[in-house]
């Protein structure tokens, strides 16, 4: 909630409108009646499909990832999100790509072919990623940590 989203977009309009080559995603909160209900991916190519909605009962089924009161939609977060990251070629260091990831956090890393894919996209020389990670809070989440402890990774702090 302190802007983190609100600044990736803004940054990515930025350097569309620079003709500099993106691709991506942004999370964005779902709200209904001025209550938010969860979370949706947008794609940078336009495509909306839900990461997570408020669970309406507080039973679990076996095949459900919950983060709090919301439940993760894997199908359709993995469907949006891999397709676009496998997507991301390593080209050369003349036409660097940039790669929107908006977020690593809690939510998307119940998928680990989501975690495969960002850690493949980091190796990538040709791309340079553009993401948000949350502050530690509670359990360290190992990718957001291998993250930030990466030399090549700049991380400015958002409040």
């Amino acid at each position: 909630g302190v802007g983190k989203t609100t600044l990736i977009q803004k940054v990515t309009q930025a350097l569309k409108s620079s003709g500099i080559p993106i691709d991506g995603f942004y999370t964005e909160e779902v709200r209904e009646g001025g209550r938010r209900t969860g979370f949706d991916v947008v794609t940078l190519s336009g495509k909306r499909g839900p990461l997570s909605r408020v669970s309406s009962d507080s039973s679990t089924s076996r095949r459900e990832y919950r983060v709090g009161q919301y439940v993760v939609d894997l199908v359709s977060f993995e469907q949006l999100v891999l397709p676009m990251l496998r997507n991301v070629n390593p080209g050369s260091d003349a036409e660097k790509k940039i790669c929107v990831i908006d977020e690593i956090g809690k939510m998307e890393l119940f998928s680990q072919a989501f975690i495969q894919a960002v850690r493949q996209t980091l190796t990538g020389s040709g791309t340079v990623i553009l993401g948000t990670i949350p502050i530690p809070k509670g359990k360290p989440l190992d990718l957001v940590e291998e993250i930030r402890s990466r030399k090549d990774i700049k991380v400015f702090n958002v409040s």
